[in-house]
């Protein structure tokens, strides 16, 4: 008998080896319906999973939570069952005022203001997506058409942290946003260091796809939550068509070993 993951209620064979991640379980079916055929496979504490196909590829949806913690644990035991690529879809606040509601932003490597992966590695380690994954989401993007950035993005704990609110930090908080800003940072979220950092460290494969829903550089970090669907399809879209990318070239490569 398979052994079922303790958190993600999960064994081998329920998922694809493309796993498209985001944080919100609500968000998992809305996910699935992007794909050919899909059904629910799992469900326990916030970790929703759906697997399907697109167009003949097994891929599986997977919710993390929210932050890196449960994301950790998440890709942990996801990689014990076969998942070897992982694309997250989520939401962000917008740190430049070039990037503006409803773009996407790619990550090339995220800002690890976080403190799950300073359990794994110091944090002199980088938190980047791998090469591939991040080249199939660039070229993705530019085939459907849509407004993108890609570049360094950020990655924190406490989601409210970016608000000034008469609390002790607020002064010391306002100058790291600045320097953060100052440094051409795009966006931040609160998933992506971990998947990146484990990801690495496991010699898999991932990367990050953001729909901006907020200004947080002007202290509205969800601001935009009327036309968040509609963003997030595009980040979802994207998402998919990176993997068919990816999943050609593994192809090519298992071909190529055979011959």
């Amino acid at each position: 008998m398979q052994e079922i993951q303790y958190h993600i209620s999960l064994k081998k064979g329920d998922i694809g080896p493309y796993v498209i991640l985001t944080g919100d379980p609500g968000r998992v079916p809305f996910i699935a319906k992007y794909f050919d055929h899909a059904e629910k496979v799992a469900q326990n504490r916030e970790y929703v999973t759906y697997t399907g196909t697109v167009g003949g590829i097994k891929i599986s949806a997977v919710s993390t939570g929210i932050g890196c913690p449960s994301t950790a644990i998440c890709i942990e035991e996801l990689s014990r069952i076969g998942a070897n690529t992982f694309i997250r879809v989520g939401t962000a606040g917008s740190l430049q005022e070039s990037v503006k509601y409803g773009d996407l932003v790619i990550s090339t490597g995220t800002v690890r203001e976080e403190g799950t992966t300073r359990q794994y590695i110091p944090v002199n380690y980088p938190a980047v997506p791998d090469y591939e994954t991040l080249s199939a989401l660039v070229e993705s993007t530019k085939k459907l058409g849509y407004s993108y950035h890609y570049g360094i993005t950020h990655c924190k704990d406490a989601f409210y942290s970016e608000i000034n609110q008469g609390l002790p930090m607020d002064e010391e908080n306002s100058k790291i946003w600045t320097y953060w800003r100052k440094s051409n940072v795009l966006a931040t979220s609160m998933e992506a260091a971990a998947i990146f950092v484990l990801a690495s460290l496991k010699k898999l494969r991932s990367g990050e796809v953001l729909a901006v829903i907020g200004l947080t550089y002007d202290e509205k970090p969800v601001s935009n939550i009327l036309q968040k669907d509609v963003v997030v399809e595009h980040a979802i879209k994207t998402a998919i068509e990176a993997i068919k990318l990816l999943h050609l070239k593994d192809t090519k490569k298992i071909t190529k070993n055979h011959n």
